[in-house]
């Protein structure tokens, strides 16, 4: 294919939009590869277009390769499915709701999961129809909040979500196992880097969860790595818990008067002056951290936290945990007199307590333990408050942050932090969905058996947009081969009659070698502004017709390396086919 630059479909900008935060955004949008619609919509123009059809066909060679079946349904769909299984209400306001003119209600598709389980519920009855996974590209539709980011986080987005259908649980592992070979294969082809790390199901429920995160600075979420191999999403990391401390011979709690010490800085300050010797830290006292959780049915519950006073409550971290309610700050203290603000101290809290606040704690908060914290008092704290003996909790929650040098759960060493893109995110999710829809077979004893489901997911538009972000450089865009837009990007510069007609001829040669040519046939545009601009797009090789072509050389370009080397005229063509193919 050629596609001429002259009729292109296509502007190129020198400045950077007003909105665009992350450089995959500036860089998309320059080079005339996207262009905004709405806040968190976008327009996919002829390059960018097949840059995404790129990711879409590598997705869909490595899915049909591993067995699974393609198939498409709307994005408009009907309330009661999503009814039965709960997440009508479990969405919240992340649901794109609407009526249509009957009054009747529907949803755009956020994910699929739900008609995916009718779909078999309705063509499949047998043990001997599975096992099965079928998958689509597809829009899906979030109602983000704050959409943010270009292509990375948006309102309306493409994604790959399959699903595999078994009739136990051994055929669900070898599904998922299919699946994850799959995505490594995938995510290869895409020239991403990418870590596999565990992860919660959240609101898609299931057992084992497992996300393919890119490493980015610009990453939403957090992920952890050890020297011996352990990985995984912060929501999903488990403290290591030390051991309960007998409470024999523990010293009896004393309050002190602790002016002016509304925060952990503040109190450790005071606690080093009353008792120098004894060697306090941020990490001697019990924060007790107050939210509001809002339930799908618009209940709200105040709810306390203790953690360690040298840690802070992680937001996701905590929404993992107490999903499908939404986390807002607490600012009722006037409805609840027992939290004295800045002292709260747990003596007052549980849901046996008078306060009937439920207080959860940190797997470090162990029977035995000591700690500094609030009296419930202004200006007043307990020192030596001893977990099992003073105080008692309803729960243990995993909502503290995780600092690096913690130890991995699984003993591989202390973990590091780093920040990653979610790519893709693949669940075994058992039953439930099945179960919510009455999804049922026949086994080999003719008896009913409940089908046993697996999710697999990936970001089709946030792929254009993380390999925009990973492999970019100064000058521009700078495409892996797979998922460039044109094989070649040839450059026609100078005036001569002549340079074009060669460089129309290269171009046509290489048609006929079944590479996609880009070639910038502009008449009256100069070699600055067509250097800039092949620089900007980004195809991976370059190949310029200009001043050498009187000495019958061409300059071919490596886009990503940088390495340049003169070619003679009558070789190009071979050597650019090599070049592409090697």
């Amino acid at each position: 294919m050629l596609l001429r630059m002259s009729s292109l479909f296509l502007r190129t900008l020198r400045d950077d939009p007003a909105d665009a935060e992350v450089a995959s955004h500036r860089l998309l949008a320059r080079a005339g590869y996207i262009r905004r619609a709405a806040p968190g919509g976008f327009t996919w123009l002829p390059l960018g277009f097949r840059v995404f059809r790129n990711v879409e066909r590598i997705i869909r060679e490595e899915m049909d390769a591993m067995g699974a079946q393609e198939v498409h349904f709307p994005s408009l769909l009907p309330k009661e499915p999503y009814e039965a299984t709960g997440r009508w209400t479990e969405y919240g306001d992340n649901l794109f709701r609407l009526k249509d003119r009957r009054g009747v209600d529907h949803l755009l598709g956020p994910t699929h999961e739900e008609m995916f389980t009718l779909l078999v519920k309705d063509l499949y009855s047998s043990y001997k129809d599975l096992p099965l996974s079928l998958y689509q590209i597809q829009t899906k539709f979030r109602d983000e909040a704050r959409p943010r980011a270009g292509l990375l986080r948006g309102r309306e987005f493409t994604m790959k979500d399959s699903y595999s259908f078994d009739v136990d649980d051994a055929g669900l592992d070898k599904s998922y196992a299919a699946h994850r070979d799959a995505y490594i294969k995938i995510f290869d082809r895409l020239g991403l880097e990418y870590a596999i790390v565990s992860a919660m199901s959240g609101a898609m429920g299931g057992s084992r969860s497992e996300e393919f995160l890119h490493p980015t600075a610009i990453g939403e979420d957090t992920f952890v790595r050890s020297p011996g191999g352990y990985a995984a999403n912060v929501e999903a990391v488990t403290t290591v818990v030390p051991d309960e401390i007998s409470l024999e011979g523990l010293p009896e709690a004393h309050v002190e008067d602790t002016p002016d010490t509304p925060t952990i800085e503040t109190l450790v300050a005071v606690a080093e002056q009353l008792f120098p010797d004894a060697g306090y830290t941020a990490a001697s006292t019990l924060k007790n951290v107050v939210v509001t959780l809002v339930h799908p049915d618009g209940t709200r519950e105040p709810l306390v936290i203790g953690l360690p006073g040298n840690r802070e409550v992680d937001a996701k971290r905590l929404e993992a945990q107490v999903a499908p309610a939404e986390v807002e700050p607490f600012t009722e203290f006037d409805k609840h007199p027992a939290l004295v603000k800045g002292y709260i101290g747990p003596q007052v809290l549980g849901s046996e307590s008078e306060s009937g606040i439920r207080f959860l704690v940190d797997p470090r908060v162990v029977s035995g333990s000591r700690w500094i914290t609030g009296a419930n008092a202004p200006g007043k704290h307990v020192f030596d408050l001893v977990a099992g003996r003073d105080f008692t909790w309803d729960g243990v929650i995993e909502a503290a942050e995780v600092l690096a040098g913690d130890p991995a759960p699984d003993g591989s060493g202390p973990l590091e932090l780093a920040r990653g893109v979610e790519m893709g995110h693949i669940f075994q999710l058992g039953r439930k969905y099945a179960e919510a829809l009455d999804l049922k077979v026949l086994d080999e004893n003719g008896k009913l058996v409940t089908v046993t489901m697996g999710s697999y997911g990936i970001g089709v538009s946030r792929a254009v947009a993380a390999i925009a972000e990973s492999t970019h450089d100064e000058l521009g865009l700078v495409w892996p081969r797979e998922v460039a837009p044109a094989d070649v990007h040839v450059v026609a510069t100078g005036k001569d009659a002549a340079i074009f007609e060669a460089a129309e001829s290269l171009a046509q040669e290489l048609v006929g070698q079944g590479l996609t040519v880009l070639y910038d046939d502009r008449p009256k545009v100069s070699p600055g502004v067509k250097f800039k601009d092949a620089e900007l797009l980004g195809m991976p090789t370059i190949v310029t017709v200009g001043r050498g072509l009187a000495d019958g050389v061409l300059e071919l370009r490596d886009r990503r390396t940088g390495e340049r080397e003169e070619i003679p005229v009558g070789d190009a063509a071979a050597r650019v086919v090599a070049a592409v193919r090697c």
